[in-house]
């Protein structure tokens, strides 16, 4: 099994570097879909409300209100929850040990040290203005953008990391182009 890790900074295009690149290739691990389940299961609600003293029921709204509030609180949550997550990753490696390749979507997969769980890793980049963009137009806030971009290495660091590096700062085609390549070398 090839394991394949996919990381880049916050509106890089990850996602959809990830879905173009397992595409009929093999499972897909999002880590990002991974905290949006958890966020639902109740073990996990009960946690995070009793560490941050949180009341209302919308808890994400909240811990969003929190982190916006006080940056060191986003530490807090992520001890919280990778663990979480690192659990969902080991158990969907071995339910999918057979594959001849497996692609894992991890934001943080350098920060958080895991390149020695990858065979290979590629690293998707854009340029910081055109990335703030990309997530205004999804709706997102500029105060949070900056606040989890400042949580992430700079692509001088992950570039040293990686095995390939994707920039994915024109359409759509030329990632595909670009992403093809890569993976060409491995199937």
């Amino acid at each position: 099994m090839i394991k394949i890790g996919i990381t880049g900074s916050i509106a890089s295009g990850k996602t959809t570097a990830s879905k173009i690149l397992s595409y009929k290739r093999g499972p897909l691990f999002s880590a990002d879909a991974v905290v949006t389940r958890l966020y639902k299961k109740f073990i996990l609600q009960k946690l995070l409300k009793r560490k941050f003293n949180i009341k209302q029921h919308n808890l994400k709204k909240t811990l969003k209100e929190i982190i916006l509030q006080d940056y060191k609180q986003v530490k807090i949550l992520e001890k919280i929850i990778h663990p979480f997550v690192r659990k969902e990753m080991k158990k969907f490696s071995i339910n999918n040990q057979r594959k001849k390749m497996v692609f894992y979507e991890i934001p943080l997969l350098i920060e958080s040290n895991l390149m020695k769980h990858f065979d290979i890793i590629i690293f998707i980049k854009a340029k910081k203005k055109i990335r703030l963009n990309r997530f205004l137009d999804k709706g997102g806030e500029k105060k949070m953008f900056n606040l989890l971009n400042k949580r992430q290495f700079s692509d001088i660091k992950k570039a040293k990391f990686s095995d390939h590096i994707v920039v994915n700062e024109k359409n759509l085609n030329i990632l595909k182009k670009n992403l093809s390549v890569i993976i060409s070398k491995y199937v």
